[in-house]
């Protein structure tokens, strides 16, 4: 099975970190990548950028961007695409295909400022449920 790990943090201490300090919790953290890699479990890690650098697209029919990626906290994330884009706008029409296949979700665009892609996955679908 596999799980995805998001992680949480507050943004102002991390924009706080030196460059230095920066550096020193991605080699920590780049010790934990090559032992998962090495073990086959670790696939696609991404370093997400600022807040404040996303946007939303939301509301009805093709839907309307907003400043801010804040999803309604009655939202959950389910999951997340990395996608290749020359530019914000076309990340963002990439979303409204999205939204045409699932017209309830809300879509955040956050540029990534770091991608480990790791090793792929044999098997990407939950094996099914036998009913009880």
């Amino acid at each position: 099975m596999l799980y995805a790990i998001l992680a949480y943090h507050v943004e102002e201490t991390v924009q706080a970190w030196t460059p230095d300090e920066d550096a020193a919790l991605m080699d920590e953290l780049n010790q934990v990548h090559a032992r998962l890699t090495a073990d086959g479990q670790l696939g696609p890690a991404a370093r997400l950028g600022a807040t404040g650098a996303g946007v939303a697209l939301r509301g009805p029919g093709e839907g309307f961007v907003t400043d801010g990626p804040f999803a309604e906290t009655k939202e959950q994330l389910l999951g997340f695409y990395v996608v290749d884009a020359a530019t914000q706008d076309e990340a963002v029409g990439m979303a409204r295909d999205l939204r045409r296949a699932n017209p309830t979700a809300v879509y955040e665009i956050r540029p990534v400022l770091l991608y480990l892609p790791g090793a792929p996955f044999p098997v990407t679908e939950a094996p099914a449920v036998e009913p009880a």
